[in-house]
């Protein structure tokens, strides 16, 4: 009895799905879906870009802040 969703059931439902939406209105709901997550996994990819670009910036200062100390102490 709760064993899950069975095949038939899924169809049905897709069926009533396509029936109150349309398969118009349905393609168009998937292409904009699509494009979400196209969008959001750039972002990601970006966030990712800027905080290690970030993170060797913050080295390369670092570095140098050391390099210079060491001059001044000799």
């Amino acid at each position: 009895m709760l064993s899950g969703i069975s095949i038939w059931q899924l169809l049905i439902i897709l069926a009533i799905i396509m029936l109150v939406f349309g398969t118009k209105k349905l393609r168009n709901i998937g292409g904009d879906l699509g494009g979400a997550v196209k969008g959001f996994k750039e972002a990601v990819k970006d966030g990712e870009k800027a905080s290690s670009d970030k993170q060797l910036s913050e080295q390369k200062t670092e570095t140098q802040e050391s390099k210079v100390s060491d001059k001044d102490q000799v």
